[in-house]
């Protein structure tokens, strides 16, 4: 297992290369949407990641969850992976893998005219989901994971109205008062108790 952390010309260099192996390998063109590592790739927030996840893919003008990925995108990103020297599963499909995933739960309305796509070679294009979209999966991790998710979500510097809005899309995919309940000690805790009020009414 390698530990090497993947910063921004780190991640530039590791998608120039696996656009390259799937020219070779002959793939159909490949156009993936990604989340948490646009942070990175848009420098919307200076760090480094461990991998690059994949919310969606791009097919005929749709979008569509990416399961399973293609089997010579798999390849070429083992093959960069060692190259590289870059964590396993470095690019994977986590946050939309399973019914229960961000993509399969429903993914804020807009987000694909909010994306960033920026295009390596012939094969692969990547489309980076942009700051509004990334404080809605931030606030969502921040409730459900905690940790440098919160960082991540702060550094953005969310508005009231920003934060009020990706509240109520993450009590749209969870329901429950155990959620709600959550999410509000949560605003208390971070400074948007102002924002409390709003979701609550």
């Amino acid at each position: 297992m390698h530990n090497k952390p993947i910063g921004a010309q780190q991640l530039d260099a590791a998608l120039t290369m696996l656009s390259e192996l799937l020219s070779f390998y002959d793939s159909e063109p490949v156009h993936i949407v990604c989340g948490g590592s646009a942070l990175i790739a848009l420098e919307l927030v200076i760090r480094t990641t461990r991998d690059l996840d994949i919310l969606a893919m791009w097919d005929h003008g749709m979008l569509i969850a990416p399961v399973p990925l293609p089997d010579k995108l798999c390849k070429a990103a083992d093959e960069v992976c060692k190259a590289l020297k870059l964590p396993d599963n470095w690019l994977n499909n986590g946050p939309s893998s399973n019914n229960g995933g961000l993509f399969q739960m429903g993914l804020p309305d807009g987000l694909e005219k909010r994306t960033f796509a920026k295009t390596y070679g012939k094969i692969l294009t990547v489309s980076f989901i942009g700051r509004i979209d990334q404080i809605y999966f931030k606030l969502w991790a921040s409730i459900d994971q905690g940790g440098y998710h919160i960082d991540d979500l702060l550094k953005l510097n969310p508005t009231p109205d920003e934060i009020t809005n990706a509240a109520r899309w993450t009590m749209e995919k969870d329901v429950s008062e155990g959620y709600r309940f959550v999410l509000i000690e949560f605003l208390e805790k971070t400074g948007f108790n102002n924002v409390i009020k709003r979701i609550t009414q």
